[in-house]
């Protein structure tokens, strides 16, 4: 009787460690970490007056120009702007907001960006850099993770628990004289 109790918890535990490998999801497995490949590089630049955020997509980029006390849309400003030193032409699209294209995509690195926001009689220059590196091509983790080889593992060892069972009440029989 001390074998099956042994044996019961034995595998209620292996059976545990399989259903936790197996529910296991994303971000709790043995695979390496990844870099989130579609974040986009921002910038923001901010002054007692103004703040201005801007977000790169390929050659795409937003503006969203807010006073910064109260973070409210500047309304009717004229924003001119320069990223990396060359002017680009900048489109407003709403209250608050703008568009410019890129002459082409973001070099690796510091980029400055600088801003001239004129909105009545206020006025302001921004400055900041955009510090952007491309991500790698990240390395493909093997379809077998890390978390298929402990739901193989326990299946194994559940297996073998298995065996060893039947092992133990055949040889049980026998000695006490049981049909084979």
């Amino acid at each position: 009787m001390y074998h099956q109790g042994f044996l019961s918890r034995a595998l209620a535990c292996l059976l545990g460690v399989f259903v936790l490998a197996a529910s296991a999801h994303e971000g709790h497995d043995d695979a390496p970490a990844t870099a989130q490949a579609g974040a986009a590089p921002r910038f923001a630049a901010v002054s007692e007056q103004f703040e201005l955020i801007g977000v790169i997509d390929g050659r795409r980029l937003s503006l969203f120009l807010d006073h910064a006390p109260d973070n409210s849309p500047v309304r009717e400003a004229r924003l001119e702007l320069e990223v990396g030193g060359k002017p680009l032409a900048v489109t407003q699209v709403a209250e608050g907001q703008y568009q410019a294209e890129l002459a082409q995509p973001l070099a690796d690195g510091e980029t400055p960006v600088t801003a001239t926001v004129i909105a009545g009689a206020d006025s302001d220059l921004l400055a900041t850099d955009i510090d952007w590196h491309a991500p790698a091509a990240a390395a493909q983790a093997p379809a077998w993770g890390g978390k298929s080889i402990l739901a193989s593992a326990a299946a194994a060892l559940l297996a073998l628990a298995a065996l060893w069972a039947w092992r133990s009440r055949r040889a049980a029989s026998l000695r006490m004289g049981g049909a084979a």
